[in-house]
C-alpha cells in the first residue's frame, strides 16, 4: 500500500507541470497587457494575444509530456473566460451601447460554466466530449481543432481590433464597424472575416448553454425518480 502512494506525484509537482506553468505565464502576461491598455494600445494587444496563442502551447505540452491535468485544465478555462471578460468590460466603456458587451461576456461566462458543471454531472473527463450532442455545430465546433481556433481567434482578434480603432470613449459601436469594414483595406478583411468567425462563436455558445442546462435538468430528473 505503502509503495502505491509513493508512486503517485506529490502535489508540488503538479503545480510545477510544464503546461501549468505556461498556464502561470499567461496570467502574468495578462495582469501587464491589462496594466497597460488604457497608456500603450499596442504594447497591450501584443502580450494580450501572446497570452491568448500560448493556451495552444500549454495544451501542447500537456500532451507532448503527458502531464495532462484537472488543475490544468480549470486554470486554461478559467485564464481564458478572465482575460475575455476583462477586455469585453473595456470595451463597454468605450463604446455605446455598452450593455452589448455585457451581454457577451454574460454569455460567454455562463455558457461555459454550465459546460463544465454539467461535464462532472455526467462523469465525462472532458468538457470538449460532446458526441452524444444533436447539433452538427457543436459538434463540429469541438471535434475539428481548425475549426474551433478560427472561432476562438476571431473573437479575440475582433476585440482586440475595436479597441485599437476606438478613437473616443462613448463610440457608437455599429458607426465604427461600418466605417471600418467600408475602408476596403487589409483591415477591414481581417475584420470582415473576424465578425464572422465570432459570429458562429456566440452560436455555439448558446447552443452549448442550452445542452449544458438540459444535461442538468435531466440529472433532477432521474435523481427525483430514483427510489
Amino acid at each position: 500500500m505503502a509503495n502505491k502512494t509513493d508512486q503517485r506525484p506529490a502535489k508540488l509537482s503538479v503545480y510545477l507541470y510544464i503546461p501549468n506553468i505556461v498556464g502561470y505565464m499567461r496570467v502574468l502576461l495578462n495582469c501587464i497587457a491589462f496594466a497597460v491598455c488604457f497608456s500603450n494600445k499596442t504594447l497591450f494587444s501584443l502580450l494580450y494575444f501572446f497570452s491568448f496563442c500560448c493556451d495552444a502551447v500549454d495544451g501542447w505540452c500537456a500532451r507532448k509530456f503527458n502531464q495532462v491535468s484537472t488543475f490544468g485544465a480549470v486554470l486554461d478555462m478559467v485564464t481564458d473566460r478572465v482575460s475575455t471578460a476583462c477586455l469585453l468590460v473595456i470595451l463597454s466603456q468605450i463604446y455605446m451601447p455598452s450593455l452589448a458587451f455585457l451581454s457577451l461576456l454574460a454569455l460567454d461566462i455562463a455558457s461555459h460554466w454550465l459546460q463544465m458543471y454539467s461535464t462532472f454531472l455526467s462523469g465525462k473527463t472532458s468538457h470538449k466530449d460532446v458526441k452524444d450532442s444533436t447539433s452538427w455545430l457543436f459538434k463540429l465546433y469541438y471535434g475539428n481543432r481548425m475549426f474551433m481556433g478560427y472561432c476562438c481567434v476571431s473573437c479575440e482578434v475582433l476585440y482586440i481590433i475595436l479597441l485599437l480603432i476606438a478613437k473616443n470613449q462613448t463610440e457608437n459601436l455599429m458607426n465604427v464597424v461600418v466605417d471600418a469594414l467600408m475602408q476596403y483595406s487589409p483591415l477591414s478583411l481581417l475584420l470582415a472575416l473576424s465578425i464572422f468567425g465570432w459570429s458562429i462563436k456566440q452560436i455555439i455558445n448558446v447552443i452549448q448553454m442550452k445542452t449544458a442546462a438540459d444535461v442538468c435538468v435531466l440529472y433532477d430528473i432521474e435523481k427525483q425518480h430514483k427510489p
